[in-house]
């Protein structure tokens, strides 16, 4: 065959045209010239060659990262596109490929749905394009002077829809809803192309993938149109995200910020709508929306993660010649909440023994996942992962089982896990409570007994900011530890939050909730309010739905709270289905209501029913007589700041220091001392108080001045820590200036029964003078008044409105004022301090609306000292009324046993002094001269485990080794350890003077060998080799055998 001779000018068949073909070599050129210049100029200037070598790996990187997400993309629409085809050509593919209506039969498809999506999307698309032209990027634009020129250059949601391919849904639930999973896959090839002409920068997505399985739930169904009040929606587990990047954000494809920049998204997409989180979209009006987007737990997982055995060695010698073993550790996630144990070291059959406590919030649908992992200085490996239905565990109630780690060759890890239920009743708070005890667990909280749900709703008449501004509020609600914040409300005085949190409690007698209101900037306080947890405890179904008046507020300001506190019981057998009945009030019988009702005891025109039993003792709250006495001896400060200067401050003169101490509300100040710097004050203040988690006490200096008094520092101390210590007497630095300390004796004391103690204490008493003029009381007098019978009626006839008025001494106290009747009744209690109860009186009287008066009690603390344990407990017969009129009262008397208080003047040693624990008062050490600083720690031995226990908390008032502060960290050793097998070292704590660590370290040694040894703890500051700033911060050594370690000791 001869070819025709081609004529000039002319091209081949299918060949590109001739200007194409310049381009193409051009460009070719082009890129081959782009990729000589880099090295063109690394030798033209002297450059190292690694430069050039780290930037061609991080552009082939950057490279190999884009082309396989672009596969990525292309092959998963290609997937959606073909999915009927590919399915019935590969029957024996792998079952993961498989969509979820082919593997699982209860799963429908629902290509109707898909087919909606599909001719939708294109107006979807306008609307969005729509709402980022003429809402999203005006607001961007208004936000910052930057960003005055962004506008969206291209919004285009592509062809491919959105698609379900499967849709299960759920019968056996409430009949009330309507429950729906829906597996959602999208690979899209939707383009967003963004663009800031000032700056010339131009950035955009091209391509989104995510899959993942959202719920959506049809609540409550209602008889009106549109039958559904709301729609709820949410993830069970994170959805997997992958998002291809164009222009500027190119950058993101590089290997390592890919995966960051994909996490923080997936991450703001989890705080909105991955479990525990829901988006709640309400279709009709007056709906509880916080109680559908946060609604109670379907149940709490009590989950033990024990032990692990023949994991894998991953921590191999001569590139895995030599096998060793692997320091292990695990991860447990359950949707948001991810917990992590310690790394036991090399130990490939490890053992946690570590107790965690997850709610549950849909069943089914959600997991448990265990990854365990060896712990590396780099990169840490991969040791296996295994994960658990937790509808599973809800049937069994109880599993207890070795799970096989999976995606490894070997391993497994021991789980128990506990289907606690929820319990609207307290009838078995006390069983649950005991049983708790009885755990022993390495975590440092103790297993919850119930949980609590706070449902915020609103607030009214709130205080208004200075100039009459509208406040922006927002809410803090703290029990013991734990403190979660509302949203802001902008602008408003009767603001609306309709938020939800939830609270793991462990003991609901002894705990209270805390409610502080502020204003944006959280240092304007707005109202507080406290709500001990035993009002809910006597509440109907363990519920209370109210407005509560705030405190430190305005006259009219309240605040919107539903409170429900549920008990958390595992049981062998099936929980109860139906609600227990409400817990009576102690003393009230089957049909009353406690505090809250009474029965008329009255019958027609006044006369008085013979009453069928009349209780012969008062039935006080549990935690009547619970409260505690701080005693506070203040005694002197030095080295305080001079403020008092002359001249400008040419000529620095003194200060004129006073002290103000606060505490639950009570605040005491100190007098004057004129013109010194070391002032001694000698005063002694008493309180008592209730052992609620969270108080604090405050001491604040000042510098008396004729205007305004000057600032000399402050401290706070927990009163927690002051009653584990008992006694303490030691120097405290002052914060936020520049010198100076207090020092302080603080004394929890002790309260006993033991008369023979009286006499001492009232011998010490003598003994001692104050500035104040203060006599250190002697015994501490607690009053339950609960109701009176036959109280005479009014000069008119009609029932009295009865109160009481309860006296000791200088002190009067009151009771509310009962409605209307001759047998009210109270059940208040009241507590007084007593210099000397031999000579002291109780008074008690009852008056109409405080006015005329009704009868009176005088009660000689004499005839209490006189009873069987120093309690008198029954009816005490009115003066000045009727014959029969009586109240019935409850008189506690507790003598404050001071360690002070001893006869024979021996030197009293405290039990625990936190001075031990004080970086300036170890003068056994070398350290500057303004070295100051204190370290929280905790001590323990376990015997269970035969290992001594060491955490550290955190330290506070560190020294400034340079103007940005200091890097702390802490070491800490336990001597004598000549190799240094003993040494343990926390985290690093960037710029931080008084950070929080919260680490544990453990030793394995017998109680003898621990109690021999001491431990050396040093706080340093994290320099470079070549840095001149100072290392050491402080040090203090602590012998071991002078502490309680069995039963722990926790203190700064």
């Amino acid at each position: 065959m001869v070819l025709d001779e081609a004529e000039p000018g002319s091209e081949y068949p299918g060949s590109p045209p001739a200007g194409q073909r310049a381009t193409r070599v051009l460009w070719s050129f082009g890129k081959t010239l782009g990729a000589l210049v880099p090295v063109y100029l690394a030798g033209y200037y002297g450059l190292n060659i690694s430069l050039v070598l780290f930037g061609l790996m991080i552009y082939m990187g950057w490279k190999h990262s884009r082309s396989e997400k672009v596969m990525r993309i292309r092959s998963s629409m290609f997937l959606l596109d073909n999915e009927r085809e590919i399915t019935t050509e590969k029957v024996y593919r792998s079952k993961r490929d498989l969509p979820p209506w082919v593997t699982f039969p209860d799963v429908e498809k629902a290509e109707w749905i898909n087919k909606i999506l599909q001719q939708a999307w294109p107006f979807l698309g306008q609307y969005l394009e729509k709402l980022l032209v003429d809402t999203v990027a005006p607001s961007i634009r208004a936000s910052s002077i930057h960003l005055q020129t962004l506008s969206f250059t291209k919004v285009n949601l592509g062809e491919k829809a959105l698609k379900i391919v499967g849709v299960k849904a759920y019968t056996e639930q409430d009949k009330r809803q309507v429950m729906l999973d829906l597996c959602v896959s999208y690979a899209g090839d939707v383009e967003i192309n963004v663009e800031i002409k000032k700056y010339f920068c131009k950035a955009g997505v091209k391509g989104i993938q995510l899959h993942g399985k959202l719920r959506v739930i049809l609540e409550p169904l209602i008889g009106s149109l549109p039958l559904v009040g709301a729609i709820t929606m949410f993830f069970i587990r994170r959805p997997r995200l992958d998002i291809n990047w164009t222009g500027l954000t190119n950058l993101l494809d590089i290997p390592g910020l890919h995966e960051m920049s994909d996490t923080m998204i997936m991450d703001a997409i989890a705080s909105h709508l991955v479990l525990p989180n829901r988006l709640t979209i309400p279709l009709v009006a007056d709906l509880q929306v916080a109680q559908l987007r946060s609604p109670l737990p379907r149940g709490v997982v009590r989950i033990h993660l024990l032990e692990a055995e023949d994991l894998c060695a991953k921590d191999t010698v001569i590139k895995g010649l030599i096998e060793g073993k692997s320091d292990p550790y695990a991860v447990l996630r359950v949707g948001t909440q991810i917990f992590t144990s310690h790394t036991v070291d090399s130990n490939l059959n490890p053992q946690w023994r570590e107790l965690y406590e997850v709610i549950v919030h849909e069943v089914p649908g959600q997991e448990l996942e265990v990854e365990v992992f060896d712990k590396d200085p780099d990169q840490d490996d991969f040791l296996g992962r295994v994960k658990v239905d937790f509808d599973n565990v809800k049937k069994a109630r109880v599993v207890d089982d070795w799970f096989d780690l999976k995606d490894v060759p070997s391993g497994s890890v021991h789980l128990r896990l506990e289907w606690l239920s929820l319990l609207s009743s307290a009838d078995r708070l006390t069983e649950v409570i005991q049983k708790n005890q009885n755990l022993a667990s390495k975590t440092a909280e103790p297993p919850s007994a119930a949980i609590l749900a706070v449902y915020l709703d609103q607030a009214h008449a709130l205080p208004l900011r200075k100039g009459n501004k509208e406040p922006s509020p927002m809410v803090q609600i703290s029990i013991q530890d734990s403190t979660k914040e509302s949203k802001t409300c902008y602008g408003s005085h009767n603001p609306i939050w309709k938020d939800a949190f939830t609270f793991f409690i462990q003991d609901p007698s002894n705990q209270d909730i805390d409610v502080q209101v502020k204003d944006d900037d959280r240092a304007s306080s707005l109202g507080s309010l406290r709500i001990p947890l035993t009002h809910i405890l006597r509440a109907p179904e363990l519920t209370l739905d109210q407005w509560f008046q705030l405190e430190n507020s305005g006259p009219a300001s309240r605040i919107s709270f539903k409170i429900v506190l549920r008990v958390l019981w595992l049981s062998d057998e099936t929980s109860p289905s139906t609600p227990s009945p409400s817990p009576l009030v102690p003393g009230s019988a089957p049909g009353e209501e406690g505090i809250t009702s009474e029965r008329n005891p009255m019958g027609p025109g006044g006369l008085a029913k013979p009453a069928p039993s009349r209780p012969q003792h008062t039935t006080p709250d549990p935690e009547f007589g619970s409260e505690g006495v701080l005693r506070i001896h203040l005694l002197e400060a030095q080295n305080l700041i001079a403020k008092d200067n002359f001249m400008g401050g040419i000529v620095k003169g003194k200060s004129d220091p006073y002290v103000k101490i606060k505490v639950a509300g009570i605040t005491f100040r100190s007098h004057t001392i004129k013109e010194n710097l070391n002032p001694i004050w000698n005063e002694l203040y008493e309180v008592i108080l209730t052992q609620l988690p969270g108080q604090e006490v405050q001491f604040e200096l000042f510098d008396k001045d004729l205007d305004q008094d000057d600032f000399l520092g402050r401290f706070k101390l927990s009163l927690r820590d002051i009653i584990s210590a008992q006694f303490v007497d030691t120097w405290y630095t002052l914060n936020d200036v520049k010198s100076g300390r207090v020092h302080l004796v603080l004394e929890w004391l002790p309260r006993v029964s033991d008369l023979l103690r009286l006499e001492q204490v009232l011998q010490f008493q003598t003994q001692q003078s104050y500035q104040n003029k203060t006599v250190p009381s002697a015994a501490v007098l607690f009053v339950y008044v609960e109701r009176a019978h036959g109280v005479p009626l009014k000069k008119n006839g009609k029932e009295p409105k009865v109160g009481a008025e309860v006296i000791v001494k200088n002190a009067s106290l009151k009771t509310k004022v009962c409605e209307r009747s001759t047998s009210p009744r109270w059940d208040e209690a009241f507590h007084f301090l007593v210099r000397d109860p031999r000579d002291e009186t109780l008074t008690v009287k009852l008056s109409h609306s405080w006015g005329q008066a009704l009868g009176s009690l005088t009660l000689p603390l004499r005839e209490v000292m006189t009873e069987a344990g120093l309690v008198l407990d029954r009816w005490l017969a009115l003066d000045g009324a009727l014959p029969e009129s009586q109240i019935l009262l409850r008189a506690t008397l507790k003598i404050l046993d001071s360690q002070l208080a001893v006869c024979s003047g021996e030197t009293i040693i405290p039990r625990w002094d936190p001075s031990h624990l004080d970086l300036r008062r170890r003068s056994a050490f070398p350290m500057a001269v303004d070295s100051v600083g204190q370290v929280k720690l905790t001590l323990s031995y376990s015997l269970e485990e035969t290992r001594l226990f060491v955490t550290v908390h955190s330290c506070r008032a560190l020294a400034a080794c340079s103007k940005d502060g200091a890097d702390p960290y802490v070491i800490l050793i336990l001597l004598p350890d000549k190799k240094a097998t003993t040494k343990r070292k926390t985290s690093t704590k960037k710029r931080d003077l008084n950070p929080e660590f919260n680490e544990r370290f453990d030793f394995d040694l017998s109680l003898e060998e621990a109690c021999q040894r001491r431990l050396d703890l040093s706080v340093k500051n994290s320099v470079s080799f070549m840095s001149r700033e100072r290392e050491m911060i402080g040090k203090l050594q602590l012998d071991l055998d002078q502490l309680d370690l069995k039963s722990g000791v926790t203190q700064w």
